[in-house]
């Protein structure tokens, strides 16, 4: 199952007695890190197997999600490493432009200054001195969480080699006629002034007011609803569906615009729903992008109405006003005139919200920098459906066709200062020159650059390539791209996966950034509801790393990602896998003082006990078993099977069961103690990738190797027995129904009670002894009197109870019990027959009482049973 075991024999534990994740953890890690067992050697002729780490904002701080996502991510890559890989995981973080300038802005508001106080060279300066102060205190609290990234290579969005890949895709792109300048409507933020790409756009229900209004009168008459009136100012035309009787006899007319004195022209478009309200709609080309397609197809006018900061600019009374001020005051107008047809608030309505600053986001008519998304979407779309990339799960292909198929033209310019100019300048005679990385910019009078900078995303669009040196043809180019898998949240599908795709298999010459997209849900809380510090429900997951260990938190983590789907946790559940790592910790160590090595090959079956092939053939199935999920993502799953295989069958049942060998000494527990050694070797390996700190502790002090994180993974031998894994099967079976059956009676864990062990042909015989030690059975003795027997697969425990318990007392309180519960069962009986409260109670009201109804049968027969194996009083 493994391959070069280092030759060891741990005669006494160096461990402490309880494991304390804060005296191991860091220490660890800077020894992973010193050794350098997470570098990536470009030359190395092993396979390459190369992940990106989404990179996180230079802003940012580890939350729970980059958590997640970082197990995830780790896990992987530990495994492929040992598995030979030559596996690189590129770190690197993003320069968050919006978040960025808007973190130095605050600071500078502190000293009462602004950005403009400083000057653009003076202000970018600035950035970079708080970016070397302040900027990615998340690298520190990776290492704490076990991220086994390449340090070395860790890259800056900024860095002088990524900003040569950004200006040289950008040239290529223009000489491509794939990016153009042009006036169009886009999502302005009146308070980051700067355009933001759709993605960027949150939606939210907002209470606001629908006005209808008339304009014109008369047959000339035509009403028109918005929850936007201040932009009517803005109007250029009333538009009507060209087959909608009602108003074909007003298309080609104009009508008056109120409050401004102008006419505007009716116009027939198919864009109008002539089923949706009174079937007419105000135009205003400049402040709406489908009103701007209507205006470009009937040659209309684009009245621009308010500045950068949602001031109107329109003469009149309105002069002057913020958007919301202006809202109010053209209502009370229009009213005064009568022109207010009808008026609904509140009225809840979908909208857009910065997702950095979260201020109503203004559409607006701007002249921008655009890329022309059509054949690179094309281009996309073309690598799922034709195999060349894998999305996982599988029914998410759907949403990223439906983003891809249906994409409009990104608008690409920022209206900052942080980030990559847009390499353009312009001339005194209206030249316009792009300029790649090796070419010298026109100067002279006259000549001045761009003053906007790209979208974040256009950067972190090239990140697979421009990280390992692009546009240049480096070694580690040629060795680690494309990724093997980028693993990444279903929410940035369209912000980051879709910008990879189309730079990547532009940039690489068709070339695919990742052969597998594997998606995963977000993490929620225990209730499933989204985590957010407004709700009060946020939670610091170094908070829990302190209070439980890395280990605990990464565990959980893993066993709740599905693909693909949302992840609830609660401290509970870190609690839960806190006690896992101690599981483990108390088993190896027990293990260590019993002897378990792993020195020498394995003894040949024939000197095995049953107990020791069976947990052999579990251990493979166990390796098989996990190897197949790690290939589907599945780390819920395989975290699960590895959780119930180490709890369940080695220390719960394996280990309990080789007491008695071990206890009894001699040549058959030596060869237990091999086995031991064997299955926590491959146990703790198996475990690693997502335990990665107490399974090295561990596995070191069992085997004195060198480190886990480059031992070899373990591999399925073949080996199985079923005969043996029956025979232990019966061992368990007469287990559970015996511990049931010491529960029931209240029986403490250690305590002790005389039973025959009737085992007839079961082939149980040979394990008498260790159900003995198990199930602390004691040999009958001198006036044993059975006062219950358990049939249990063919063999028949009789166990002597008198002495052992208060037989009065536990008869009168199990009395009382079953009385409670068959009250509970009348109540529960009394609702459900009762057909008025059917037909009113909601539906999870009568789940919830039929639910009540099964737990008091449960507790009945349970309680009965009880009763019925009490010794005679």
């Amino acid at each position: 199952m493994t391959e070069n075991s280092a030759q060891h024999h741990a005669t006494a534990p160096d461990l402490p007695t309880q494991y304390a994740p804060a005296d191991v953890e860091g220490q660890l890690y800077e020894r992973w890190v010193e050794r350098g067992y997470f570098d990536a050697d470009a030359g190395s002729d092993k396979p390459a197997y190369t992940v990106v780490i989404p990179p996180p904002n230079v802003t940012g701080s580890l939350h729970l999600g980059h958590a997640f996502e970082h197990t995830l991510i780790d896990a992987l890559t530990r495994r492929k490493r040992m598995q030979g890989y030559e596996t690189l995981w590129q770190p690197g973080m993003d320069h968050a432009g919006i978040a960025t300038q808007n973190v130095v802005e605050r600071e500078l508001a502190k000293e009462g200054k602004s950005r403009h106080d400083l000057g653009r060279e003076a202000f970018v300066e600035r950035v970079w001195q708080w970016k070397g102060e302040s900027g990615g205190q998340i690298s520190g609290q990776m290492r704490r969480l076990g991220d086994g990234v390449a340090w070395s290579r860790e890259r800056f969005t900024m860095d002088e080699g990524l900003s040569k890949a950004v200006q040289t895709i950008f040239k290529k792109l223009y000489d491509d006629e794939l990016i153009y300048r042009a006036e169009r409507i886009i999502n302005w933020c009146p308070r980051c002034l700067t355009a933001i790409s759709d993605i960027e756009v949150e939606y939210q229900e907002d209470d606001g007011e629908l006005v209808s209004i008339r304009y014109g009168d008369g047959d000339a008459a035509l009403v028109v609803a918005t929850t936007r009136a201040e932009t009517m100012l803005g109007d250029t035309a009333v538009a009507v569906h060209p087959d909608d009787e009602r108003y074909q006899h007003l298309v080609g007319t104009e009508v008056e615009l109120p409050l401004t004195g102008r006419r505007i022209p009716v116009v027939a478009d198919e864009h109008v729903d002539p089923s949706f309200g009174t079937g007419a709609v105000k135009v205003t080309p400049a402040h709406d992008p489908n009103d701007f397609e209507i205006g470009r197809r009937h040659g209309l006018a684009n009245l621009s109405v308010m500045d950068e900061r949602a001031v109107i600019t329109a003469h009149g009374p309105f002069q002057g006003l913020d958007r919301l001020e202006a809202r109010s005051a053209v209502v009370a107008a229009l009213r005064a005139e009568g022109r207010i047809v009808a008026e609904k608030r509140p009225y809840k309505h979908s909208v857009g919200h910065c997702s950095r600053c979260k201020t109503t986001i203004e559409p607006r008519l701007s002249m921008q920098w655009w890329v022309k998304v059509g054949p690179l979407a094309q281009a996309a779309g073309d690598a799922v459906r034709d195999g060349r990339v894998a999305i996982h799960p599988q029914e998410m292909e759907k949403r990223y066709f439906d983003w891809v198929d249906n994409l409009h033209d990104w608008c690409i310019s920022r209206q900052l200062w942080w980030g990559h100019r847009i390499p353009v300048w312009y001339g005194p005679e209206g030249e316009v020159v792009c300029v790649g990385p090796d070419e010298e910019p026109p100067s002279g009078e006259g000549w001045h650059q761009d003053t906007d900078v790209l979208d974040t995303w256009f950067s972190s669009g090239l990140w697979p390539f421009s990280t390992m040196g692009w546009p240049e043809q480096t070694p580690e180019l040629a060795k680690f791209y494309p990724n093997a898998v980028l693993v990444t949240g279903y929410d940035i599908l369209f912000f980051w996966v879709a910008r990879m795709m189309m730079f990547g298999l532009y940039a690489m010459d068709g070339q695919v950034p990742f052969h597998t997209i594997a998606l995963h849900g977000m993490v929620r809380d225990q209730f499933g509801k989204k985590m957010s510090k407004s709700f009060g429900n946020a939670v610091n997951p170094l908070d829990w790393m302190d209070t439980y260990g890395s280990d605990a938190l990464r565990f959980t983590l893993a066993r709740g990602a599905n693909p693909g789907i949302d992840v609830p946790i609660g401290e509970d559940w870190v609690q839960a896998s806190r006690n896992f790592a101690n599981k483990i910790w108390n088993a190896t160590r027990f293990a260590l003082m019993n002897g378990a090595t792993v020195e020498g090959p394995l003894p040949e079956p024939e000197r095995l006990t049953a107990t020791d092939r069976w947990i052999l053939s579990r251990l493979n199935t166990t390796v098989a078993e996990v190897d197949a999920l790690y290939e589907d993502f599945q780390f819920a799953k395989l975290s699960d099977a590895l959780f119930h295989f180490a709890w369940d069958e080695v220390f719960d049942w394996y280990v309990e069961l080789s007491k008695s060998v071990f206890f009894a000494g001699g040549e058959q527990a030596k060869v237990s103690a091999r086995v031991l050694g064997e299955v926590l070797d491959v146990t703790l390996r198996l475990l690693h990738p997502v335990v990665p700190f107490v399974t090295e502790k561990l596995w070191t002090a069992l085997t004195g190797g060198e480190s886990l994180v480059v031992a070899d993974w373990p591999r399925d031998s073949g080996f199985r027995d079923q005969a043996a894994e029956r025979e232990i099967a019966l061992v368990q079976q007469l287990g559970t129904e015996v511990r049931r059956f010491r529960k029931d009676q209240g029986l403490k864990d250690g305590q002790k009670v005389p039973a025959r062990l009737e085992l007839g042909d079961t082939g149980l015989a040979p394990h008498e002894a260790a159900i003995r030690q198990l199930l602390r059975l004691q040999p009958e003795g001198e006036g044993f009197s059975a006062t219950a027997s358990l049939p249990v697969a063919g063999a028949t425990v009789a166990i002597d109870l008198s002495g052992a318990i208060d037989v009065a007392a536990e008869r009168k309180r199990l009395a009382k019990d079953l009385a409670a519960a068959e009250k509970e069962k009348a109540q529960a009986n009394a609702k459900l027959g009762n057909e008025a409260f059917l037909a009113k109670a909601p539906d999870q009201v009568v789940e919830k009482i039929r639910t009540r109804l099964a737990t008091a049968d449960e507790d009945i027969a349970r309680i009965t049973r009880q009763l019925e194996n009490l010794p005679a009083a």
